[in-house]
C-alpha cells in the first residue's frame, strides 16, 4: 500500500500555533472576503421581503455579531461544540427564499419563531447524526440544493429590476450584465488570490456602472454614524401559530436538515485541507461543528435575523491559499467581525450597492449552489435507481414551483404557501429513497452481543448464517468470518479492557450485495481510529508492534474499511468479496 502524500502547502496546522502578525494578516483576508456576501445576503433577503431600515440595519448588526462569536467558537473545542479548525461563519443563498416568504407574510416575529424552531431539527441531527445517515442521503441533500437555487432565482432576478425612479429604463440590466461578466470571467480565467477576489471586484465594478447611470444614492453611507449600535432591537416571536407559522414550518425544516448535511460535507473538507498528512474524519469534530451551526440558527432565531451557518468555499479557500490552518486565525477572524458589528459606517458602504448588483451577485451564487447540488448528488456514484430519484424528485419540485396548483386546491394562504417546489421536491425525493431502503433484499441480518472476546462463537455463527443465505461458497465463508472476527479483535485492541458482563454493546448489521457482504460494528470507542491505523501500516519498519497482527489481517481479508467515529458511537464498515 503506498503511503499517503504529504501537503507541504500547509504551513501550520489547526493545532498548532502560528505567530500572531501571521494569524492577524490571514484574518484580515478571511474577513474581506466573507464580509461582503455576509451583508448583501442579509441586505437582499430584507428588502425583498418588504422590511425597512431601522430592520435591516439591526439585522445585519446582529448578523455580524452571531457569526463573529460562532466563527471564533468554531475554531475551539469546548465540550461538544466547535470544529476545531477555520471556519467562516455568515448569512447564506440557503434561506433567502423562505425568508422573504416568512418576512412577507408575517414579518420579523414569525421569521424568529420558524427559525428558533427549526434550529432545534438542526441540533438534533447533530445528535441522530449516525441514524440518520441513510435516509437523508447525499442524493436528497444535492436534490434539494438544486432546487433551493430553483426557488432563489426569481429573487435574485427581482432584484435587477429594481432601480430608481429616474434612471434610465436601461439601467438594471445593463449594470447586472457588466456586474455579471465580471465575476464570470474574472472567476474563470484567474486563479489563486485572484479567483477569490473576483466576486468583490465584480462589485466595484457594477457600482462604478450604477453611478454613471445615477443610480448610486451615497446618502446612506453620509448618515450613518461612525460606531455605535442599532437604536431597534429584537422583533419578538409571533406565538400566534397561524396558518402561514404551519405552512413554512415544513420548508424551513428541510432546508435546515439539508443544510445541516451540506455542513457536514464542510467540516470533512475543512479537516483534509487543514492537515499536512490526510488522516480519516473525525466525526466527532463534525458533530462539534453541527452543534456550533444549529447554535448559530437559534441564535439567529432569538434576533429576529436570516439564519448563520458556515461559509465552505470561502473556509477551504482561505486555508488552501495561505497554508495556515491555525486556530489562532479563526479567533482573529471572529474578533474582527465583532469588531466592524460596532462601527454602521463600514457596513453601510456595503448596504449602498445598488440592487442589480445585487442581484448579479446572488446569480452567480444560485450558480454554484446548483452546481454543489450536482456534485452532492453524485458523490457516492449515481446508478440507475439514484438518478430517477434525483431526476423525478428535481422535477416535481422544480414543476410545482411554477404551478398554483394548491392555491387552486385549497386557496388563501395555505394553498400559496404549500406551492413550494422546495419542499414538495423534497418530500418526493425522501419517500423514494425510504422507499428504496424498506424494499431492498433483507438477504443479511442483525446481531447484538457484547464487545468481548466470548462473543467470538455468535459472531462466527452470524457471518456463516448471512453467507449460507447468499449461497457463498466455503472459502468465501471463511473469509467473511475471518474478517468479522479480525474486526471484533481490532476494536477490541483500540478499547479499554472490560469484563464480559459490563462490555459495551456491539450490534452488527450485515448488508449483502452484488458479490459483496457489507457488516457494519456499532459499539463506543476510544479516541483512536482503525482506519488511520490501516492506512499506515505500510509507514512502518520492519516487523510490528504487538497488537497489529490483527489489523493486518483484517486488511487481508476485507476489501475496504471504513470507521466514523460519532461522540458516543463508533461504526466500523468492512466490506468482503465473495463468490458462490
Amino acid at each position: 500500500m503506498q503511503a499517503p502524500s504529504v501537503n507541504k502547502a500547509i504551513r501550520y496546522e489547526a493545532d498548532e500555533r502560528c505567530p500572531l502578525p501571521v494569524a492577524i494578516s490571514v484574518g484580515l483576508q478571511g474577513v474581506i472576503f466573507a464580509i461582503a456576501p455576509l451583508v448583501l445576503i442579509v441586505a437582499i433577503t430584507v428588502q425583498a421581503g418588504g422590511q425597512g431600515e431601522s430592520y435591516l440595519s439591526w439585522a445585519v448588526f446582529a448578523t455580524l455579531i452571531i457569526a463573529g462569536a460562532l466563527t471564533a467558537l468554531q475554531a475551539s473545542r469546548i465540550w461538544r461544540l466547535g470544529a476545531g479548525h477555520v471556519l467562516i461563519m455568515g448569512a447564506t443563498p440557503n434561506f433567502v427564499a423562505v425568508s422573504v416568504l416568512a418576512l412577507a407574510e408575517g414579518g420579523p416575529p414569525l421569521l424568529a419563531s420558524l427559525i428558533v424552531v427549526a434550529s432545534l431539527f438542526y441540533l438534533a441531527l447533530a445528535i441522530w447524526l449516525p441514524v440518520l445517515r441513510r435516509i437523508i442521503t447525499p442524493v436528497v441533500s444535492g436534490t434539494v440544493l438544486m432546487l433551493i437555487a430553483v426557488t432563489v432565482l426569481p429573487v435574485a432576478l427581482d432584484r435587477v429590476q429594481e432601480t430608481p425612479v429616474d434612471a434610465p429604463g436601461a439601467t438594471g440590466p445593463t449594470v447586472a450584465i457588466v456586474t455579471l461578466i465580471v465575476i464570470v470571467g474574472l472567476a474563470l480565467r484567474v486563479s489563486g488570490a485572484w479567483r477569490l477576489w473576483s466576486p468583490l471586484i465584480g462589485i466595484g465594478v457594477g457600482c462604478v456602472i450604477a453611478a454613471l447611470f445615477g443610480a448610486y444614492d451615497v446618502q446612506r453611507v453620509a448618515d450613518a454614524p461612525w460606531a455605535g449600535i442599532p437604536g431597534s432591537s429584537f422583533p419578538g416571536f409571533d406565538l400566534s401559530f397561524g396558518a402561514g407559522f404551519w405552512a413554512l414550518l415544513p420548508v424551513f425544516v428541510v432546508i435546515t436538515l439539508v443544510g445541516g448535511i451540506k455542513n457536514i460535507g464542510d467540516s470533512v473538507a475543512i479537516q483534509g485541507a487543514s492537515r499536512r498528512r490526510p488522516r480519516v474524519t473525525d466525526f466527532r469534530l463534525v458533530q462539534g461543528s453541527l452543534n456550533t451551526n444549529g447554535l448559530g440558527i437559534l441564535l439567529s432565531g432569538i434576533a429576529g435575523t436570516p439564519p448563520t451557518t458556515v461559509y465552505s468555499s470561502t473556509s477551504v479557500s482561505l486555508t488552501s491559499l495561505t497554508g495556515v490552518a491555525a486556530r489562532r486565525v479563526g479567533y482573529v477572524i471572529g474578533a474582527l467581525l465583532l469588531v466592524l458589528a460596532l462601527f454602521p459606517k463600514l457596513t453601510a458602504v456595503l448596504l449602498t450597492i445598488p440592487s442589480p448588483v445585487m442581484g448579479a451577485y446572488l446569480l452567480t451564487a444560485v450558480g454554484l449552489l446548483f452546481v454543489g447540488g450536482i456534485r452532492t448528488a453524485v458523490q457516492d456514484g449515481l446508478d440507475a435507481q439514484k438518478a430517477l430519484v434525483v431526476g423525478i424528485g428535481f422535477s416535481v419540485g422544480a414543476g410545482i414551483e411554477q404551478q398554483t396548483i394548491f392555491a387552486d386546491l385549497f386557496g388563501g394562504t395555505w394553498g400559496a404557501l404549500l406551492d413550494n417546489g422546495m419542499l414538495a421536491g423534497a418530500v418526493a425525493t425522501v419517500l423514494m429513497t425510504l422507499f428504496l431502503n424498506l424494499t431492498s433484499p433483507r438477504r443479511g441480518g442483525r446481531l447484538e452481543v457484547k464487545l468481548h472476546t466470548s462473543s467470538l462463537p455468535e459472531i462466527d455463527t452470524f457471518a456463516r448464517t448471512v453467507a449460507s443465505r447468499i449461497g457463498w461458497n466455503e472459502a468465501s465463508a471463511d473469509r467473511l468470518c475471518s474478517a468479522a472476527e479480525e474486526t471484533l479483535m481490532s476494536l477490541l485492541e483500540t478499547g479499554d479492557e472490560h469484563a464480559a458482563d459490563d462490555a459495551p454493546r456491539l450490534i452488527i448489521v450485515a448488508r449483502p450485495g452484488t458479490g459483496t457482504v457489507e457488516m457494519e460494528f456499532m459499539a463506543v470507542f476510544d479516541e483512536e481510529n482503525l482506519e488511520d491505523r490501516l492506512a499506515y501500516l505500510s509507514e512502518e519498519a520492519e516487523g510490528f508492534k504487538e497488537g497489529e497482527l490483527s489489523l493486518r489481517l483484517l486488511r487481508h481479508y476485507a476489501s475496504s474499511v471504513h470507521h466514523q467515529k460519532y461522540h458516543g458511537l463508533d461504526i466500523v464498515t468492512v466490506q468482503v468479496k465473495g463468490s458462490r
